[in-house]
Formats: structure tokens, C-alpha cells, sequence
């Protein structure tokens, strides 16, 4: 009989990490490609995709590159976060690897989707969902709160003022509180975060999933940063919806052996950041980040 190879104790403790490690042998086994997974507590509060999510990248990058792997998957769960994060993980995974595929076990929403649109593939079930790109802004409330809001619907919103007040003649009163917080430099912060979603959007997948289709890349850009097709950013783009708009989008059935494997692995990780309120787990079969 074998035994680990750690100390019983050192093994004991860590159990449920070899076990997570053992079901990313199983999906590297139907895939032969190298696995990366990110996965984030998506009820905490510091889950969001931010700049210190770039070293432990850089480290499951590292494990692939020292194990020969050129081929990666990457496993998402996160709702998003920051634009220029996911810009800086996007080109540190594409500058170092060859060929990379994005696997969405349950959802990658908003950056996440920016980081999905990076690949040259997504994998995709009946649990995955992607998300709209369209950026949110904090902006303040009649009563001063700060909430998010859709950058396009906050521009929409004071061109609907502008209409009413040029139509009437005169200024409701009924927005005197809300133009009162209004700082200018955020409509021009508006506009550049728009168009910025759908640059780094049409940008990536010009050069991966649409290469030399420039009219498909930008009209995929197009559709996701749409809040008149997707009224709220919450969205859920499931892989029909996917395929339909023109991404390569590979589903795979969830009574697939292969998909058997990621839903395990998946659940897996569920379980421990709820259980123990973890916000964002980086692993490969080598690399474990907490």
C-alpha cells in the first residue's frame, strides 16, 4: 500500500486541497491541456478582479511554462472587476502561451467576460453564463448615496433631461437635487469607459477568436456593451446566446464525462470559500494561492 508523500499531519490539514488537486488531474486527463483555475467567493466583498490578482497569475503562468505546457485552460468563476486588471491578466496569459481556452463552469460576468473574449475558445454548459461589458460608474443619488449605474444609462438618463428641459422651457425642479451632485469630468469619464469596454473587447478578439474578421469582432463588441439588448448588467448570456452572436463557444453536455469532471471540481471549490470565507483561490495541479 502507498502512502502520500506528505506527513499524515501536513496531509491531514490540507486534505481538501490534494483532493481539488486530484479533480484538475481528472480534467487535465480528458483535456491534455494544463489547467489554471481562478475562482472567486462571488459574495465577497473583496472578490472583484483587481491588480493583485496579477503575481498569482503570473505564478500559475510560471507552473504551466515550467511543465512544458504551451496549451492552457482556464477555469473562471468571478463577477468582474476592474478593466485595466483584466487587460494586464489578459496579456500576461496571451504573451506566454499559445493557445488558450476559457472554461466557464457557472459564470464570468462583466471583466470576466472581457477575460473570456481574450481566448481562443470558451468552454460552456447549461450551469455557464457570460455577462454584458457595458461599464458601471458610482454616481450619487438625489439623497447623496453613492450606487452603481450603467455608464451608458447615466448618459441616457441626462439626455432625457436635456430633451424634457428643451421641450418645456424650463428646468423641472424634481432634478435640481440629482444635477446638484453632478460632477462634469464624469460624462467625459462616461464616454471613455464605454468606449474603452468595447476597444479592449473588439481588440482581443480580432486577434484570437475573429482573427482578420475585424466586422465580427466589432459587431460581438457591439452587442455586449448593448444596454437596450441587456437592460441590466446582471444579464445572463447563456452559450446558445453566445454562439448565436458569433463567439466560438464549444458546449459541452453536462452529462459529459469531461463536464462531470470541471462541475466536481467546481463544486469543490464552492464549498471551501463559503465554508471557510475565502475570496479568490488561484490553482493549478502545482500552484495553491488562498
Amino acid at each position: 500500500m502507498s502512502f502520500p508523500q506528505q506527513t499524515p499531519l501536513y496531509y491531514a490539514l490540507h486534505a481538501e486541497r490534494y483532493q481539488r488537486r486530484e479533480l484538475i488531474k481528472s480534467v487535465q486527463a480528458f483535456t491534455e491541456r494544463k489547467l489554471m483555475v481562478y475562482f472567486t467567493n462571488v459574495l465577497h466583498s473583496n472578490a472583484a478582479i483587481n491588480q493583485q490578482d496579477v503575481a498569482p497569475f503570473q505564478e500559475m503562468i510560471y507552473d504551466c511554462i515550467n511543465q512544458g505546457a504551451r496549451n492552457v485552460d482556464l477555469l473562471i468563476q468571478s463577477s468582474g472587476g476592474d478593466i485595466d486588471a483584466a487587460e494586464k491578466i489578459v496579456s500576461l496569459i496571451r504573451g506566454q502561451v499559445e493557445s488558450l481556452r476559457v472554461i466557464i463552469s457557472e459564470r464570468a460576468k462583466s471583466a470576466a467576460t472581457l477575460i473570456a473574449l481574450a481566448a481562443d475558445e470558451i468552454l460552456m454548459s447549461d450551469t455557464s453564463e457570460l455577462g454584458p461589458i457595458d461599464p458601471q460608474v458610482v454616481v450619487q443619488t438625489a439623497t447623496g448615496q453613492p450606487v452603481m449605474r450603467p455608464a451608458q444609462s447615466f448618459l441616457d438618463g441626462l439626455k432625457r433631461i436635456l430633451q424634457e428641459t428643451h421641450q418645456a422651457g424650463v428646468l423641472n425642479p424634481a432634478y435640481y437635487p440629482i444635477l446638484s451632485h453632478l460632477d462634469p469630468a464624469l460624462i467625459d469619464f462616461c464616454e471613455k469607459a464605454i468606449a474603452r469596454s468595447k476597444q479592449f473587447a473588439q481588440r482581443w478578439l480580432e486577434q484570437h477568436m475573429c482573427a482578420g474578421d475585424s466586422q465580427k469582432a466589432d459587431s460581438i463588441a457591439r452587442q455586449l456593451c448593448d444596454v437596450e439588448r441587456y437592460a441590466s448588467h446582471g444579464a445572463v448570456i447563456n452559450y446558445q446566446e453566445a454562439q448565436s452572436m458569433g463567439l466560438r463557444v464549444n458546449y459541452v453536455p453536462a452529462n459529459q464525462p469531461l463536464w462531470e469532471a470541471i462541475w466536481r471540481l467546481h463544486v469543490a471549490y464552492e464549498i471551501f470559500i463559503y465554508k471557510n470565507q475565502i475570496s479568490k483561490i488561484y490553482e493549478t495541479d502545482h500552484v495553491s494561492i488562498i
